[in-house]
């Protein structure tokens, strides 16, 4: 095991023991940091300045526990994301109690820094799947997606080490309905995540909650923002009373929830995330929710353009005449390096089509870019503002 993975590993096995706190990337504010917590970790920023959450040993075993209750007990560990973020720092956290569990070598981790090929994720999963014990591995969405390129391009390691795993947890970001279809049809046990820095990462398993954790919404009746109880709550944004108090509450019971940024549905209990309110688009006065109008994008753009697979990200950029047009970049393993290009008229207008025949002509893009890659902001995590400033530039 990596030796940066293994300090961190023991790091926080001290911490949980009551040692002090781990930090992998927030600056440690010791004074500041409330009884308990044993991780400090950082926001990824999609709100604006990234912020530092205390995480205490309670809400880490918590989720931990309820994790592996749901996967059906301990497994073996495999760390493919970086050990700085609240993703990594949880699989490190479900490897020490898989250990406590009798669980050999619960962890094996890629080094520091490597390059995610699905080669090397092949490479990294062969020494965990030597036995019988389950093994489980956190992907973003991203990566899933050049597993499966890769498969059809001759490649398929990846794809077949993945099939073997006992779960495969995919989070950070929205999953596009056609990749998961198909990594379900190709044996991938994928299991969709939902959580953030502020929960101790995922909380929200295919839409059903851990043990312990309640959900909400703002507003009743239909669509509302995403508010999240339980064992699994950050105590606070370290040295931010003001950030704190704005999105954790405690009701007159004594319930403490916090609110996040997210638009969803509940259908008996069964949460459908519908992405960021304040990605919400308002163009010509109706308000288009880009997650809604990426999804069918992806399943549309593929056959269009002729290729595999494409990442979508739909954003608003200022227009006079719409107040903001709604415009999706969209980005392929088969566009040359650093282009931008723009979908001719006669290609764009059966995408247009089709999105307005799903979910209505506001929803339909104006104009549709194609790149090599989206900038990202952690992992997994594409970066609205950026997408928005390179398609107003257009």
């Amino acid at each position: 095991m990596p030796a940066s993975v293994g300090t961190i590993a023991r790091q926080l096995r001290g911490a949980l023991d009551g040692g002090p706190a781990l930090a992998p990337l927030a600056r440690l504010h010791a004074g500041d940091l409330p009884d308990g917590t044993a991780v400090v970790v950082r926001t990824s920023g999609s709100t604006g300045t990234p912020r530092e959450v205390a995480l205490t040993a309670a809400a880490l075993r918590a989720s931990a526990t309820a994790t592996h209750e749901r996967l059906g007990g301990p497994g073996r560990w495999v760390l493919s994301l970086p050990a700085t973020h609240v993703a990594g720092v949880q699989v490190v956290m479900r490897s020490l109690l898989a250990a406590d569990a009798g669980v050999p070598t619960p962890l094996v981790a890629a080094e520091p820094g490597a390059r995610f090929t699905p080669d090397g994720l092949a490479a990294l999963l062969a020494p965990a799947l030597v036995d019988d014990a389950p093994v489980h591995v956190s992907l973003v969405p991203t990566q899933l997606h050049r597993v499966l390129a890769a498969a059809d391009d001759g490649a398929p390691a990846g794809l077949e080490a993945l099939a073997r795993c006992g779960s495969v947890l995919l989070g950070g970001a929205a999953t596009p309905p056609p990749l998961l279809a198909r990594a379900l049809a190709l044996g991938v046990p994928v299991v969709r995540t939902y959580g953030m820095s502020e929960t101790a990462g995922g909380c929200v398993y295919d839409g059903v909650p851990l043990t312990g954790v309640r959900l909400r919404l703002a507003a009743a009746g239909g669509p509302g923002v995403v508010e999240i109880a339980g064992p699994t709550l950050a105590a606070c944004y370290v040295g931010d009373p003001d950030a704190t108090a704005a999105v954790f509450r405690t009701d007159d019971d004594g319930t403490r929830w916090f609110r996040t940024s997210d638009l969803g549905t509940l259908d008996a209990g069964v949460l459908a995330v519908l992405g960021r309110a304040d990605d919400v688009v308002v163009t010509g006065g109706v308000n288009v929710a880009p997650a809604a109008v990426e999804a069918v994008l992806a399943e549309v753009l593929p056959g269009v353009l002729g290729v595999r697979g494409a990442e979508v990200c739909v954003v608003g950029v200022p227009d006079a005449e719409w107040g903001q047009a709604l415009v999706a970049v969209v980005a392929t393993q088969d566009a040359p390096s650093g282009a931008f290009a723009p979908l001719p008229p006669e290609v764009l207008a059966p995408v247009r089509a089709a999105v307005a025949a799903r979910l209505g002509a506001p929803s339909a893009p104006r104009r549709v870019y194609v790149t090599g890659s989206l900038p990202l902001r952690g992992p997994g995590k594409v970066d609205r503002r950026a997408v928005a400033e390179a398609a107003a530039a257009h």
